[in-house]
């Protein structure tokens, strides 16, 4: 049970989002979280009739075609609500801010529904002694945990774990996850 406690002092809620690109008129196009206490949730999200905009490179990157994400994304209004079950009242971190507050508020605008949770950006919380050994910390979490797919529950878990192990090591020792 500390254990526990322990683990969500240090592991704060990570949100992440793939996109139809990255541009003013990309959108969301898959969401991940991963909570501080390992709970998570995945969805990919079908967009709506008037999102045209496709980046085939954004696709490259995500793997993700649109024509998968019409015959098996989630309504837009069911994964707003679920995101608002899933976070209610909670804080969820993003290291790409100022890109995933606009898709998260896209969804949520043409949805007609307001988040009931907050969304900040992860350099909120990070140290800039944390800053500093991200990048190489953030390798060795690919390379440990084998994660090589670029989609937005990886990256959640990839970031969570990386603000993890660089607080972890900015206060003096390693305790592996």
């Amino acid at each position: 049970m500390q254990r526990d406690a322990q683990l969500q002092t240090i592991r704060p809620n990570v949100i992440d989002f793939e996109a139809s690109g990255f541009g003013f008129d990309s959108y969301p196009i898959e969401v991940g979280v991963v909570l501080g206490d390992g709970q998570k949730y995945c969805a990919l999200i079908k967009p709506a009739s008037d999102w045209t905009f496709w980046d085939a490179q954004a696709e490259r990157i995500h793997g993700l075609s649109r024509e998968t994400l019409n015959s098996c994304g989630k309504p837009l209004a069911l994964v707003a609500s679920e995101l608002n079950d899933f976070l209610a009242g909670k804080t969820v971190y993003s290291d790409g801010w100022v890109v995933d507050k606009p898709w998260l508020s896209r969804l949520f605008y043409h949805c007609g529904v307001q988040p009931g949770f907050y969304l900040s950006a992860l350099e909120m919380i990070l140290k800039e002694a944390q800053m500093a050994i991200w990048s190489q910390t953030k390798r060795q979490v690919i390379q440990d945990l084998a994660l090589t797919r670029h989609r937005a529950s990886t990256d959640a878990l990839i970031i969570q774990e990386t603000y993890a192990r660089t607080r972890q090591l900015i206060n003096g020792g390693f305790a592996p996850a």
